[in-house]
């Protein structure tokens, strides 16, 4: 069974595409996504096919991937599903008509910032130049970058929630600032071709996304806690746990994604994120514990961690006034949340 036919995984394909979003846009689309096996592509391309059955759109995704086997094992081969294998350090091979690009493919854990900085940057400016110019030359009709609330880098208290004009400090001079960095000069690149030559581009900026498919050596700490209960293992806290993050589900935020690509307006930026669900990496701890008490687990404090570039962001929320002022709002709370997550790995 494919992740996209788990049962948790399809009733939150069908919760997405039952939106109120104008789908027959999508009509006669081709819609290319890069890094689809990523855990937020893989809900943004599972939400499409849906589309294709549910309001009978004709609707084309290419998925762009580094691995044809992984696609694969992620989504079988449904139709309406073509694979193009591409790291974007060249422009990859698109089919003709592609209509929508959403670009999504980066590293998006701390681990890998440390020991590839430069395959982090990569895809974030030279794989977005590759695609804006595949936009330009060929008239698609939207590009979608999926960007990070890490573009504001430390803001001030009094900043927070954050606005889409509220920017902090990121200090370039650093490895850890190969994600923020890179996603801020794409950002910067996908203005820069909607002013100069017409690229219809909009952007997400998506906060602490996880869900089902999250896998469990990603390295972030909220994946870390999955792992721990899926695996029957204590968690284990290697901080004081003090830094507070606001934590969206993953098919609140790809309806977020979904409603820009097909709504946003271009040239703009939209933060995605559940502002309301706000809560210490401490206290996450212990309410995914106490999700699941048959199963004895415990929170133990104290430890360190090695060899992993922690953000100096203290506290990290969104104002997502913007995006709500299209018609979104978040839907899933972070008990229901992390619980389908854990169960979606049974």
């Amino acid at each position: 069974m494919t992740l996209l036919h788990h049962p948790i995984v399809a009733e939150d394909l069908d919760r997405i595409v039952a939106d109120d979003l104008p789908w027959h846009d999508l009509d006669g689309a081709v819609v290319a996504v890069t890094g689809a096996y990523g855990t937020l592509a893989t809900y943004l391309v599972g939400a499409l096919l849906r589309a294709r059955d549910v309001h009978g759109v004709r609707l084309e995704v290419v998925a762009v991937v580094r691995s044809a086997a992984k696609a694969r094992e992620r989504f079988g081969t449904p139709d309406g599903l073509s694979v193009v294998v591409s790291d974007l350090s060249t422009p990859p091979a698109l089919p003709p008509g592609v209509t929508h690009v959403v670009h999504a493919a980066s590293p998006a854990t701390p681990a890998v910032y440390d020991t590839d900085p430069v395959g982090t940057l990569l895809p974030n400016v030279l794989g977005t130049w590759h695609l804006l110019e595949h936009a330009r030359v060929h008239g698609v009709r939207r590009f979608l970058f999926v960007s990070s609330g890490e573009v504001y880098g430390v803001v001030p208290p009094e900043r927070i929630p954050i606005p889409e004009d509220g920017y902090g400090v990121v200090d370039p001079a650093t490895v850890r600032a190969c994600y923020g960095e890179g996603k801020r000069v794409a950002e910067t690149m996908c203005v820069a071709w909607h002013h100069q030559h017409g690229v219809p581009a909009v952007i997400v900026r998506p906060f602490h996304t996880y869900g089902p498919g999250l896998s469990l050596d990603d390295g972030r700490v909220f994946a870390d806690f999955v792992a721990n209960v899926v695996r029957g293992e204590d968690i284990v806290l290697k901080s004081a746990g003090t830094a507070m993050r606001p934590f969206c589900y993953l098919s609140d935020a790809t309806r977020g994604f979904l409603r820009v690509l097909l709504q946003g307006e271009p040239g703009t930026a939209y933060n995605v994120g559940h502002e309301e669900a706000l809560i210490s990496i401490a206290a996450l701890a212990d309410r995914v514990v106490a999700l699941f008490p048959e199963r004895g687990l415990r929170v133990v404090r104290g430890a360190h961690r090695e060899g992993y570039l922690q953000s100096p962001i203290p506290t990290n929320a969104p104002d997502t006034t913007r995006l709500r002022a299209l018609g979104w709002a978040p839907e899933v709370g972070i008990d229901e949340g992390f619980a389908r997550t854990i169960r979606s790995y049974a």
